[in-house]
């Protein structure tokens, strides 16, 4: 479904990816692991064409989309789930849900969107609830649930999930990977950027390991996650065994 072929972005002189490679295919869940700076975000950014041109080829379906811009991406089912949200704040739940659905509006009957809006509501009742709140006013594990919904209300066929646990307690971030798992078994395609070894591991299908912008590995998920060496080599830490959660 995706393809990425030797892939490079610079900042200025600082070369932030370096030769990236990588595939995803149709309802498989893929982590990209990484410390700080490694260059996950920059990946997901450029994949959605966030950041401006660079070397290397993206394709989505066969299609070459490494010069296209970021709305036509978005029409072609890729969808971004950006690392801490970026809600509008400023609006309620239900607002924020229907701009998910922006570029529907051109070609889907309004009835079919309020159809979807009601279920992503019954997918996550606790913003049902928060329907008529403004989104600045949840809880972080509340945002991150919006901020998920919001991805689903476009319909992509591929999802990209820029570190969805990131500040989250381990209750809300164990929370947070049920709800990805689900959309596993519902057969949706995910690109998942995390830090959370263990958690994103658990649920993927394949692993990449990405380190000062270059894959230094890439495996099965079961693979990686037995190689206990190899996580604290290039992540700085233990992973717990059976916990769902990085030990500090």
């Amino acid at each position: 479904m995706l393809s990425v072929k030797n892939l490079e972005v610079s900042y200025g002189k600082v070369q932030a990816l370096k030769g990236v490679s990588l595939e995803v295919s149709q309802g498989q869940v893929v982590a990209v692991l990484g410390p700080n700076g490694a260059g996950k975000s920059t990946l997901v950014n450029r994949i959605m064409s966030l950041l401006g041109p660079s070397s290397g080829r993206i394709t989505f379906m066969d299609r070459d989309i490494s010069r296209l811009p970021t709305e036509e991406i978005v029409k072609l089912g890729i969808t971004l789930v950006p690392e801490g949200r970026r809600l509008f704040t400023n609006l309620n739940v239900e607002e924020n849900l229907l701009l998910g659905a922006t570029h529907r509006y051109r070609f889907a009957a309004k009835e079919s969107i309020e159809e979807d809006l009601e279920a992503i509501l019954d997918k996550f009742p606790r913003l049902r609830e928060r329907r008529n709140q403004l989104a600045g006013t949840l809880s972080g594990g509340e945002q991150q649930m919006l901020a998920l919904a919001r991805g689903l209300m476009a319909k992509p066929k591929l999802m990209l999930l820029d570190e969805p646990s990131i500040g989250l307690g381990p209750m809300v971030v164990e929370a947070i990977f049920a709800v990805m798992d689900g959309l596993k078994q519902e057969g949706m395609t995910l690109l998942l950027i995390e830090q959370n070894c263990d958690a994103s591991l658990r649920i993927a299908d394949r692993g990449y390991l990405l380190a000062a912008g270059e894959i230094v590995r890439t495996d099965p998920a079961s693979k990686l996650l037995e190689d206990q060496s190899l996580m604290e080599m290039y992540l700085g830490r233990a992973v717990a065994q059976g916990s769902g959660m990085e030990k500090p």
